[in-house]
């Protein structure tokens, strides 16, 4: 049998050696640095009905930079004359 959530749940954890606190609410969920207060939030209708996929699909492509050409730049080499 489950527990209806009635209020906010915080859970210790790490990622990447550095450590941040979980919280889950009847709202949606909270992943804050430790010690601070502004952190990464999302709300549990987005998550359900795919809009933070959506969301992550279009930062991560945003987030890749195009790939320089593997070939050498060519300039025009001018003739000089010689007196």
């Amino acid at each position: 049998m489950t527990t209806k959530l009635e209020g906010p749940l915080r859970r210790a954890l790490a990622i990447g050696g550095n450590p941040y606190v979980l919280t889950i609410t009847p709202d949606g969920l909270t992943l804050v640095p430790k010690g601070k207060r502004k952190g990464y939030s999302l709300a549990w209708n987005a998550f359900v009905s795919g809009e933070a996929a959506l969301a992550t699909a279009l930062n991560a492509s945003l987030m890749v930079t195009p790939a320089k050409s593997s070939a050498p730049e060519r300039r025009a080499l001018g003739k000089s004359s010689r007196k």
